[in-house]
């Protein structure tokens, strides 16, 4: 299974781009259709605002291609609390195959996307 890993601070928002565009490239290796790659890249990026609106300072991508694309987006450090912004979790799930959302405490801290 090919993997590649990005981490990165929540505050430093030029690096959404930079994860965005490195979505994209996994999503070519994977051979993966536009419509989907930016459906996946809207998905990613909507993963780490949700992540970052809940209070954590970093986030880690990590996203793998072997048999289609799957993202796990975690949030690590800073001050995490409960986020009532369900808008975005439902776009999420609405654009991808499958949405895992994994909870510490009542609080998102993992989001699985699969495509």
């Amino acid at each position: 299974m090919k993997t590649f890993t990005v981490k990165f601070c929540l505050a430093d928002s030029e690096f959404m781009t930079a994860v965005r565009l490195t979505v994209g490239a996994v999503c070519a290796v994977a051979d993966v259709d536009i419509d989907v790659t930016e459906d996946m890249k809207v998905c990613v990026n909507e993963s780490c605002l949700y992540l970052k609106d809940c209070g954590y300072k970093d986030v880690s991508v990590q996203l793998s291609c072997d048999g289609g694309v799957v993202a796990t987006v975690c949030g690590e450090g800073g001050t995490p609390k409960e986020n009532e912004n369900q808008f975005s979790l439902a776009l999420i799930s609405a654009l991808v195959s499958s949405c895992e959302i994994e909870r510490a405490e009542g609080v998102v801290n993992k989001l699985t996307l699969k495509i």
